[in-house]
């Protein structure tokens, strides 16, 4: 009844959901960095418990990159000149930020694992607009305007929602969008009805977790547009310094690098 994929293949999202929802299969794994680069953390875990009988995590290890201070983000912010400001509670002003339609970079704790943004190195936006997936394509990512966003959904609400209520950790499963829901959040349906959903719990991420439940209190919507941090054809963003200059050369209206606050409008107003 389990199944564990790895590889390149298992980054096919649309697969994966219809192994899970039209097969025998009950129970889905799919390894974060299911490509080449994962192949160092597979052989790095079958040493520690297959030759030396270390006992094996059961927690998914999905956020294992860098992770830099607070007196870090602040220095990167004061070398690049930028207005900014500290906030009591950085992801209940986002939530208030995304609800009145601004697009935001997200940069907190540790980089995520494998290829997808999973709301550490993200840009976070209102999934009810009509206007947030164009927006993002054409102003922010510079890609083409048929491509799909994903939802980031708080687990426990992602079956009211979504096809299935199974839990999509890494971001590798697609769902069809119940069709009663679709013009609710029309950011993140994409033309087939469906959506590459992202549930995320307390456990797993209390910061962006609290930043989706915070956008639930606000607007009865348990989800929040999630994206890579990164312009087209570029990485995403693993520091401080990546993060604002990806900020100050797309139009993300403002940046929460930590707990700091900067907005592009006090950029241009001090530009004046």
């Amino acid at each position: 009844k389990n199944i564990c994929m790895a590889g390149g293949v298992a980054l096919n999202s649309v697969m994966n959901g219809r192994i899970l929802l039209e097969t025998p299969f009950t129970e889905f794994f799919a390894q974060p960095a299911s490509a080449d680069n994962g192949t160092a953390l597979g052989a790095a875990l079958y040493v520690s418990n297959g030759l030396l009988g270390l006992p094996r995590p059961t927690k998914e290890y999905i956020y294992l990159g860098p992770e830099y201070s607070e007196e870090e983000m602040e220095s990167a912010l004061q070398q690049a000149g930028l207005c900014y400001s500290q906030m009591p509670d950085i992801s209940a002003h986002v939530a208030r930020q995304i609800a009145d339609g601004k697009i935001v970079g997200w940069f907190q704790g540790r980089m995520e694992c494998g290829p997808r943004a999973l709301g550490n190195r993200s840009i976070v936006a209102d999934p009810r607009s009509p206007e947030t997936k164009p927006r993002l394509n054409d102003k922010i990512k510079h890609r083409e305007p048929f491509r799909p966003f994903a939802p980031s959904a708080l687990v426990e609400r992602s079956g009211e929602y979504f096809a299935s209520s199974y839990p999509s950790t890494v971001m590798l499963l697609v769902y069809d969008v119940l069709e009663h829901r679709r013009d609710e959040v029309p950011a993140i349906t994409h033309v087939d009805g469906t959506a590459r959903v992202q549930t995320v719990s307390r456990e797993e991420n209390p910061t962006y977790w609290q930043l989706i439940k915070h956008f639930e209190a606000l607007t009865g919507v348990p989800m929040v547009v999630n994206t890579s941090f990164n312009d087209n054809n570029e990485p995403i963003v693993c520091s401080p310094q990546d993060a604002i200059h990806c900020f100050v050369n797309t139009d993300l209206d403002a940046l929460a690098l930590g707990p700091f606050w900067v907005e592009k409008e006090a950029i241009a107003h001090e530009a004046k």
